[in-house]
């Protein structure tokens, strides 16, 4: 059988999560966190399986390595968003959660520009600071959605996504400065 002409599937799966974001964010403009929840779960499920199916049949592309952290990003982005508009989050947080992305998309752009080729390449703080993004906006949405979970992961959440944003923002900075620097250099 031959599976190469199946290696769309990722790339697919990756556009239905992106398709997902618009509903999703309905979801939480109107109220409706069970409804959030489920959707965030599918498109998580489209997240696995799209990663597990291009890494074991090798069916990676330079469209899903960009796509695909785009959407998740989008999808994360989309849940502050949602989130700060019906007062739950405080405006500057979801400043600073944005602000760090664009610096690091701008640092991007101009890194390629002007010093060399820029490749993705999430740092450990920048996954620790995704997975804390991630966890603090389900256990926010778990909460709303009147299922269990301790009032206080609000308060908490927003300290420790303001402290993980902050430092893997300020990291992001270093070791690009550094390596622009560097590559200026010699």
């Amino acid at each position: 059988m031959n599976l190469h002409r199946w290696r769309w599937i990722p790339n697919a799966l990756t556009f239905l999560r992106i398709l997902l974001i618009a509903p999703f964010a309905g979801a939480l403009l109107a109220g409706d966190y069970r409804r959030a929840l489920l959707i965030f779960f599918l498109a998580a499920g489209t997240d696995a399986v799209d990663g597990f199916l291009a890494r074991h049949f090798n069916w990676r592309s330079r469209l899903g390595a960009i796509a695909d952290p785009l959407a998740d990003k989008a999808l994360l982005i989309t849940a502050y968003l949602m989130l700060t508009l019906t007062a739950v989050l405080p405006v500057w947080l979801f400043l600073l959660v944005l602000g760090r992305d664009l610096v690091i998309v701008v640092g991007a752009l101009a890194y390629h520009y002007t010093v060399g080729r820029y490749d993705m390449e999430p740092s450990i703080p920048g996954k620790i600071n995704t997975f804390i993004q991630i966890l603090v906006a389900l256990a926010i949405i778990v909460l709303l959605a009147d299922l269990p979970m301790q009032p206080w992961v609000v308060d908490a959440g927003i300290l420790l996504v303001a402290v993980s944003t902050v430092f893997s923002g300020a990291h992001y900075l270093f070791v690009w400065g550094l390596r622009a620097w560097r590559a200026t250099r010699s």
